[in-house]
């Protein structure tokens, strides 16, 4: 649920540097947090961080470069991850840490960070919460799709989940395969979990076109999903 968003820009860069910024809020009230420090680091070269960012009063940090690989990289299929990857030490002052590790940084395009702190509980000390961010599946090697079948059998009659078609505002995401019962649950808005999908599973230098037509695949698919339960 951290995974970087990749927005369309008309920024310049080298061919081989991205964009990035980051947005902090309050997890319970949505308001901005100012003065938060986030420290990046390559993940390639952990020793010594390479920004030191502050939020300003309406929770963003400045834009700013980051070394990436060349930017042609993305464009076709090769065995040479196309990105950077970063670690980001995000702290606020009343606010628990957190360490998202394996942020990906793309040649051409600026990646903004959406992230909401939960407040420090008083008289406890702080406990550093790590997300790891897992490689994009353009480039990591993961187990083939479960098979389903193309037609499938509905027993039930009526309506199987909603009356109506409308645009949920949370959808639940199950974090496991179907079976795994153990694998937790996750309420999120179902804008995020768009964005959040779309930035895993293609990259923002790919053709406007493209990004448009990948993402309406995925809106359709999760729709299905929420619709039939399929």
């Amino acid at each position: 649920m951290h995974r970087l968003i990749y927005p369309v820009t008309t920024e310049t860069f080298s061919d081989t540097e991205g964009g990035f910024q980051a947005e902090l809020t309050d997890i319970s009230t949505n308001f901005p947090i100012a003065e938060a420090t986030i420290s990046i680091t390559s993940l390639d070269n952990p020793s010594r961080p390479v920004e030191v960012l502050r939020t300003d009063s309406s929770g963003f940090t400045p834009f700013i470069n980051l070394p990436a690989p060349p930017y042609e990289l993305s464009q076709t299929p090769s065995d040479v991850r196309p990105y950077s990857e970063y670690i980001l030490d995000i702290s606020a002052p009343g606010y628990e840490p957190i360490r998202i590790s394996g942020a990906e940084i793309l040649a051409g395009v600026t990646a903004k960070q959406q992230v909401q702190l939960l407040p420090s509980p008083a008289g406890l000390p702080d406990t550093v919460e790590e997300f790891i961010i897992p490689d994009h599946t353009l480039y990591g090697s993961y187990p083939p799709k479960i098979a389903e079948a193309e037609v499938k059998e509905n027993t039930s009659s009526g309506e199987i989940v909603l009356p109506s078609v409308v645009i949920p505002e949370f959808v639940v995401v199950h974090d496991g395969t179907p079976n795994n019962r153990n694998a937790k649950n996750y309420t999120v808005r179902y804008r995020d979990y768009i964005k959040n999908v779309a930035s895993s599973e293609i990259y923002a230098t790919w053709p406007e076109s493209t990004i448009y037509a990948n993402i309406l695949a995925i809106l359709s698919f999760t729709l299905n999903r929420v619709y039939t339960e399929w």
